[in-house]
């Protein structure tokens, strides 16, 4: 990017991705745009965010609209982020569901999945629930979405470099669910892989995923409005079968609905039930 970004550009650019995806970028954040959007630009050969939105504008179908929000998104992410939504899972909820769902499959939905991370980590969960309690959860299906083709093909792969396999993941796990791939990598074993179907997914569109027990929703709310929070929450707990629950993350809460969700305590940790 030869040229600094003008007021005029930022402003035009915040609007655009709010619009495509629902990212409230905050002020001064220009760095960032413009670190980011730099391969991107060169590989155009456009040399302002101007230019960008220009074509932006007249080329919406060329695929460029996706290459931009994905570079715009942010895709941190470890093993077991945050530790007790998983500690919720394995003692409270997949007991619960063994009981409730025995007659039918067990469907959680891993919204804004990344890499894979977290949905891999929630089949570890359930394969070791399965091994403490044979004949129970046979039948789990896991739905993972994320509005980014690239880091989708990554989690479709199953395939981790050591430094991503050390972030969050133990020893004793990475021995059991993990063989050594021929590049130097770690893969992930066939009957985890197969209990998870990957999807891309822009959360701000309708969609029909069918209906689910638990829906993991963590750390994307926190990048939208009021407005699509609310939004996007009324339709998960449309999503939800009757007394599923949901799970956000740590620093994200309901800000209200009180006529859809029911706040569990975990201790600790918070997770809600659909009403």
């Amino acid at each position: 990017m030869k040229a600094e970004i003008t007021p005029q550009e930022y402003e035009a650019f915040k609007a655009f991705l709010q619009d495509a995806c629902g990212i409230l970028l905050g002020d001064n954040k220009q760095y960032l745009v413009k670190s980011r959007l730099r391969r991107i630009l060169e590989e155009n050969n456009l040399n302002s965010l101007g230019e960008l939105l220009e074509r932006l504008k007249r080329f919406g179908r060329s695929g460029l609209k996706e290459t931009v929000i994905d570079a715009m998104t942010t895709n941190e992410t470890l093993w077991f982020r945050d530790n007790h939504p998983f500690r919720i899972l394995q003692e409270k909820l997949l007991p619960e569901m063994a009981e409730r769902c025995s007659a039918q499959p067990l469907r959680i939905w891993s919204a804004a999945c990344s890499t894979g991370q977290e949905p891999y980590s929630i089949a570890m969960i359930v394969e070791e629930f399965r091994r403490l309690k044979p004949g129970k959860l046979r039948d789990v299906r896991i739905t993972a979405t994320d509005i980014s083709k690239s880091v989708l093909e990554v989690a479709r792969r199953g395939e981790y470099e050591m430094l991503a396999i050390g972030r969050g993941l133990s020893p004793e796990r990475q021995r059991q669910f993990f063989t050594p791939s021929a590049n130097g990598g770690w893969q992930i074993k066939p009957q985890l892989k197969t209990m998870v179907e990957f999807k891309e997914l822009n959360l701000l569109e309708r969609y029909m995923l069918g209906k689910f027990d638990i829906v993991m929703c963590r750390n994307v709310l926190i990048y939208f409005s009021a407005e699509l929070k609310r939004d996007i929450l009324t339709r998960m707990h449309a999503a939800l079968n009757p007394g599923g629950y949901l799970i956000l993350g740590a620093s994200e809460s309901l800000n209200g609905l009180p006529d859809l969700y029911e706040m569990v305590q975990c201790h600790p940790g918070i997770i809600y039930r659909k009403k």
